[in-house]
């Protein structure tokens, strides 16, 4: 009974000492931890941070069902849209990107060269070379034109030229009086007086042309110019009248913008031979009229716009290139 008693009494002073000081068993026992949470879901319930900042916003439910790798590569293309040139904007053509032709691939002329250059160009026409007029006997007719443009040009960049064009051009012809007969069918004859005709011109124009090469060495290639030009000259126009020759004189202006393509060929390592064709373009005409003593008899002013293959503007020319760079 002692004995029993005895080891009743350390059992009680074991327990009034771990009251006062703490089981070691609870005290190494770790808090119990919430159960985890479910597979799938992100948990919004994290502390602020201690810097005292707001708590982060919440992400949206589309965005919180997916796994991290998922939202970063979202993130990724969001900030490609927002950086994108082509996003907002509205493009002229349908195409996304600008198709490169690669017309200036192919190099005909190079940067910095200097051309300088003369075009000219010369018809005839006569009733001795032609039929058209058979129907009519004892005529005597011809004429000529004849044009000549120096110009001088600065290759800005690779195969586009600008430059500045001088001409002169000068345009005569003669009818000699002559008779007419369309048969007796038709009851009409008659006799054609005599006409003279001479015009001379001057002309000041800046043009653009830009080149295309049709070969890797640079031998051939196309163009297509475009010129702004302003043309000054006199006509004087005699015809008989009775027994007299009459004649009147006019001055004329002209404005045009003209469209001239053509095609070029080099036939030694600095010169290239030309040949463009006029196809017309759109022109403003001032014409004004004199009598022999120097009056003011009529004017008259047309503007027009034709785009049209021009015989008497097809043009032979000769280029120099200088200063050129050592093709590739």
């Amino acid at each position: 009974m002692r004995q029993r008693a005895g080891a009743a009494n350390r059992r009680n002073r074991e327990s009034e000492g771990n009251s006062r000081c703490g089981s070691p068993r609870s005290a190494a026992r770790a808090p119990p931890t919430p159960p985890p949470a479910a597979a799938g879901t992100i948990s919004t319930e994290e502390e602020a941070p201690a810097t005292g900042n707001a708590p982060a916003a919440e992400a949206p439910a589309s965005e919180a069902a997916v796994p991290a790798d998922g939202q970063k590569q979202l993130q990724a293309l969001k900030a490609a849209e927002v950086q994108s040139p082509i996003r907002g904007k509205k493009q002229f053509l349908p195409t996304r990107r600008r198709i490169d032709r690669e017309i200036n691939k192919l190099k005909f002329a190079y940067k910095g060269e200097v051309i300088m250059g003369l075009t000219a160009s010369y018809g005839t026409l006569s009733s001795d070379d032609t039929d058209i007029m058979l129907i009519v006997d004892g005529i005597g007719a011809d004429g000529s034109v004849a044009t000549v443009k120096p110009f001088v040009g600065y290759f800005y960049r690779d195969n586009n030229c600008v430059g500045v064009r001088f001409g002169y051009r000068h345009m005569g012809g003669t009818l000699d009086s002559g008779n007419y007969d369309f048969g007796e069918s038709n009851d009409l004859t008659g006799a054609l007086p005599y006409l003279d005709l001479a015009s001379d011109n001057y002309s000041f124009g800046i043009f653009h042309r830009s080149y295309a090469g049709l070969d890797p060495k640079g031998r051939f290639g196309l163009f297509a110019e475009f010129e702004l030009s302003m043309s000054t000259g006199s006509t004087n126009f005699a015809y008989e009248s009775g027994d007299r020759i009459k004649r009147t004189y006019s001055d004329n202006t002209q404005f045009k913008l003209a469209f001239n393509p053509g095609a070029a060929v080099y036939i030694f390592p600095n010169v290239c031979a030309t040949l463009s064709f006029g196809l017309g373009g759109i022109q403003y005409t001032s014409v004004t009229q004199k009598d022999a003593e120097g009056h003011k008899i009529g004017s008259r002013k047309a503007s027009n716009m034709k785009f049209k293959l021009n015989i008497a503007a097809i043009n032979v020319g000769m280029t120099i290139h200088l200063w050129d760079k050592k093709k590739k």
